[in-house]
C-alpha cells in the first residue's frame, strides 16, 4: 500500500450525540461508562482527540433531521478528562452566539487546567434560528458577531487579566482565574461552506467542517493559502470497517490525506461498545501501516 503523509486519527464520540441515520442502535441505551471505556481505548491507541457537540434545545420538528441527543460538552469532557491521560478534548462545535467570549474562556479554561492542557475549542456560527431565539441571542448578524468573538477569545484565553475592544465585545480591568494553561489553546472553526474555511484561516488554528465531502473540501483548500501547522479535520463519506475491510479503510484514510486532512475523524461501522473498541484498534493498525516505510 502506498505511503501517505502522516495523518492522525480522531474519534467522533459515539453515544453523546445521536444523529439520524448515522448512529448505531446500541448507542440509544449505552451509558457514560461505555463512553469512558471507548475514550480510554482511544487514549491508549494514540488517537488525537474526542469530540462533543452543543445544542441547548433542538426544536421538536428539527429532531428527525438534526438529532435530539446532545450531551453538554463541558460536563462530558470534565468526566472524560478524569478517565483519560493524553487524548485531547475537542468541542465540535460550540455555537459562538450562545455565549459571551469570557464565559467560554473561563469555563473551558478551567477545563484546560483540569485536563492538563488538552482542550481544543471547535467553534461555529450556528444556523438554528429557533435556538438563538430561545436564548435571546441575535441571529441576523451572527457571522460578524462570531468573527468578533473569535478575536476576543484569542485575546482572552490563557490570560488571567484579559482585555479586548471590538465591535460587539469589549472588556478589561478584570481577572479570570483560572485561565487556560496552554499558551495558545487551539481554536478551530466548523461549518459547511467555503466561508467557514476562510474564517478559520484568518481567525483560527484549524478547520473542522461537517457535511462536506473530501472532494469538495479539497477544491476549497486548493483555492486558499494554508499555513504550516494549520489543522484540517475531515471524515470519510461512508463509515469505515477496518476489521472486515482493512484495504478499503486504508484507501479511505489515504483519500482524506490526499484531500488535505491532517486529522481523520474516524466514522466507523460498529454494533456495540466492544465492537467499536475493536474497530478503533483495527483502524489504528491500518493507519500505522499506511505510514510505514515500504
Amino acid at each position: 500500500m502506498k505511503e501517505v503523509p502522516i495523518m492522525r486519527l480522531a474519534v467522533p464520540t459515539p453515544v453523546v450525540t445521536l444523529l439520524p441515520s448515522v448512529h448505531a442502535p446500541w448507542e440509544e441505551t449505552a451509558t457514560i461508562e461505555d463512553v469512558a471505556r471507548i475514550a480510554q481505548a482511544a487514549d491508549r491507541l494514540g488517537y488525537h482527540h474526542l469530540t462533543c457537540s452543543e445544542h441547548v434545545g433542538v426544536p421538536a420538528r428539527e429532531a428527525a433531521r438534526r438529532g435530539a441527543r446532545y450531551f453538554d460538552p463541558l460536563a462530558t469532557f470534565g468526566f472524560l478528562a478524569s478517565r483519560t491521560e493524553r487524548i485531547r478534548l475537542a468541542t465540535n462545535v460550540l455555537v459562538l452566539g450562545y455565549h459571551h467570549p469570557l464565559e467560554i474562556a473561563k469555563r473551558y479554561g478551567t477545563l484546560d487546567v483540569i485536563s492538563g492542557g488538552r482542550v481544543i475549542l471547535g467553534l461555529g456560527v450556528g444556523t438554528l434560528r429557533e435556538e438563538f431565539d430561545l436564548l435571546g441571542a441575535p441571529f441576523d448578524d451572527r457571522g460578524l458577531r462570531a468573527d468578533d468573538a473569535l478575536r476576543a477569545l484569542r485575546a482572552s484565553l490563557s490570560r488571567s487579566t484579559p482585555s479586548y475592544k471590538g465591535d460587539h465585545y469589549s472588556f478589561g480591568d478584570l481577572v479570570v482565574d483560572p485561565c487556560a494553561m496552554q499558551d495558545r489553546l487551539p481554536l478551530w472553526v466548523g461549518g459547511r461552506t467555503v466561508r467557514s474555511l476562510r474564517r478559520a484561516l484568518s481567525l483560527a488554528d484549524g478547520w473542522c467542517p461537517f457535511g462536506v465531502t473530501p472532494a469538495q473540501a479539497n477544491e476549497w483548500i486548493k483555492q486558499e493559502e494554508v499555513p504550516p501547522g494549520f489543522e484540517i479535520v475531515l471524515g470519510p463519506e461512508l463509515p469505515l470497517n477496518p476489521i472486515q475491510e482493512p484495504d478499503a479503510a486504508g484507501e479511505g484514510l489515504a483519500a482524506l490525506a490526499a484531500a488535505g486532512a491532517t486529522i481523520a475523524s474516524a466514522r466507523l461501522v460498529h454494533r456495540s461498545r466492544d465492537h467499536y473498541i475493536e474497530q478503533l484498534e483495527a483502524l489504528a493498525a491500518v493507519n500505522n501501516q499506511l505510514h510505514s516505510p515500504s
